[in-house]
């Protein structure tokens, strides 16, 4: 049992630090795992806020058929994708919503990014589709398994592998056309 579930247990049980850790543990991780996947910092931070609502209201349960954070990033993807399907529905455009989200997504990337290296790694992904960063994100930064990662994504291992794979040469090849090498890819 990690860390997470613990928290998650003893929040269930009526220690409200037990959310408060979960939110300081998995908060950033989340966001940044959330932005990849919808390509918007706000909605990020929205989609991230709404999954700890979810647990502080509706309590779900913990089955411990995978890790928590494998379990929480799921229901982090899942409500991202229902953040997307609303705001399509709702589509409104507000200058000042870029702006903010030019400085915050910076600032984020300066924080998380601190080497060029992973700058460059950074903006290469950015231009991969959505499925490849999705992937790369959980494997690279999020430190899941390929396992994990399939759960997540509701994908077979044997899916998420391939996935991965390809994800792998289409970034490698994006960085080799900006002159960049990447041994560990």
């Amino acid at each position: 049992m990690d860390n997470g579930a613990s928290s998650y247990r003893r929040f269930l049980d009526g220690d409200d630090n037990g959310l408060v850790e979960l939110i300081k543990d998995y908060k950033d991780g989340l966001t940044l795992y959330l932005c990849g996947f919808t390509d918007n910092i706000l909605t990020a931070e929205e989609a991230m806020e709404e999954v700890f609502v979810k647990l502080a209201v509706k309590k779900p349960k913990f089955s411990g058929r995978s890790s928590f954070k494998s379990w929480l990033y799921a229901i982090g993807r899942n409500t991202a994708i229902d953040f997307m399907r609303r705001s399509s529905r709702h589509k409104h455009e507000n200058i000042d919503d870029y702006v903010a989200l030019a400085a915050e997504e910076s600032e984020l990337e300066k924080a998380f990014l601190i080497e060029e290296r992973k700058i460059r790694l950074h903006s290469a992904m950015k231009e991969l589709k959505a499925e490849h960063r999705q992937i790369l994100w959980l494997i690279y930064f999020g430190d899941f398994s390929v396992s994990e990662a399939s759960v997540i994504m509701k994908k077979s291992k044997h899916a998420t592998e391939n996935l991965l794979y390809r994800a792998r040469l289409s970034l490698r090849t994006k960085l080799e056309k900006e002159g960049f090498v990447y041994e560990e890819l």
